[in-house]
């Protein structure tokens, strides 16, 4: 064989080597790109299915067989049900299992700031989450409930005190059970200096109990303030375990998660400078205001695909 056959030959060799090694490496970065889509788990939460239900006059807790289907169908992968009682669990369990839908995380309404209420209070939310962790749910969000909500009354400093030291309470022992506290606002606890929401986070254990960040909740609170919703990224961002997702546009809630008045991109990358990756969980509502141009299904499809495009930093 002449040298020019033999150069030609193992040219041709290592030529077909090389791009099958392209080709190779081709798929390992679709394939290590298809599984950081997979990782960025979403999850949402019942309250806006109830609303855009109920804006069609229908009744989402009515039959949870089929709106559990629906919630299915927009593509989202865990469900985080407000929940009254132990009970409720029972319930959810096999339709969660039967569509599909895994329950990371569940929400509460607590009574804390009064000692006799905060005692039973406790023990009903001890008791589902007993319930709520065979299903793997690994948080529990609690609102401690406003004095009276949607009032203009404010808890006092005896109520806040009492109330943290709840919170601490309740935290330690789901801790001792292998679950996360999450404490949720709405606007109501940061009127007054923001006194209460600030006494939650700085009265509690950073270890018995974290902070369930709705961002859009913390913006509204604070008078459509970007600002403070930031300075409270920085003052409390370490201790962030889940992120509510809600968008605005010139202040009013619109129909799908997309650009608007918070700036997601940039709170993602604030929360990824501190080294957090919380559970995600959308819960975009309509309100008075809110154009009626989708439904629930179509809402969540469309709030999940711009989650999983700017969010995407914090899968894992």
């Amino acid at each position: 064989m002449s040298r020019n056959a033999r150069t030609r030959r193992e040219f041709l060799k290592t030529a077909s080597v090389l791009s099958g090694s392209v080709l190779l490496g081709a798929r390992a970065v679709h394939g290590a790109a298809e599984e950081t889509e997979k990782k960025l788990h979403l999850a949402c939460n019942q309250y806006p299915w109830t609303v855009f239900y109920g804006r069609e006059n229908r009744d989402f807790n009515a039959s949870l067989d089929s709106g559990l289907k629906e919630v299915a169908q927009s593509g989202v992968d865990g469900f985080e049900p407000l929940v009254t009682g132990p009970q409720q669990i029972d319930q959810l369990a096999p339709l969660l299992k039967q569509h599909g839908l895994e329950m990371r995380s569940l929400y509460v309404n607590s009574t804390l700031h009064i000692p006799d209420e905060a005692e039973q209070s406790i023990r009903q939310v001890l008791a589902i989450a007993e319930k709520a962790k065979r299903l793997g749910t690994k948080i529990i969000v609690t609102n401690p409930n406003p004095v009276r909500w949607g009032g203009p009354e404010d808890k006092n400093d005896a109520q806040l005190e009492s109330q943290a030291q709840a919170l601490n309470k309740l935290g330690a022992r789901l801790k001792e059970m292998g679950l996360l506290l999450a404490y949720h606002n709405h606007d109501a606890e940061l009127r007054q200096a923001a006194r209460e929401f600030h006494h939650m986070m700085l009265g509690t254990n950073p270890d018995y109990m974290t902070l369930c960040l709705d961002a859009h909740w913390i913006y509204r609170g604070a008078g459509n303030s970007a600002v403070a919703l930031f300075d409270v990224v920085k003052l409390y961002g370490r201790r962030v375990s889940e992120l509510h997702l809600r968008q605005s546009v010139g202040n009013v809630w619109t129909e799908a998660l997309g650009d608007g008045d918070i700036d997601y991109p940039r709170l993602a990358k604030q929360l990824l400078r501190v080294g957090v990756k919380p559970h995600l969980v959308i819960e975009q509502a309509p309100e008075g205001g809110t154009p009626k141009t989708i439904d629930a299904v179509e809402s969540h499809r469309r709030s999940g695909a711009y989650a999983r495009r700017v969010l995407a930093g914090l899968a894992g």
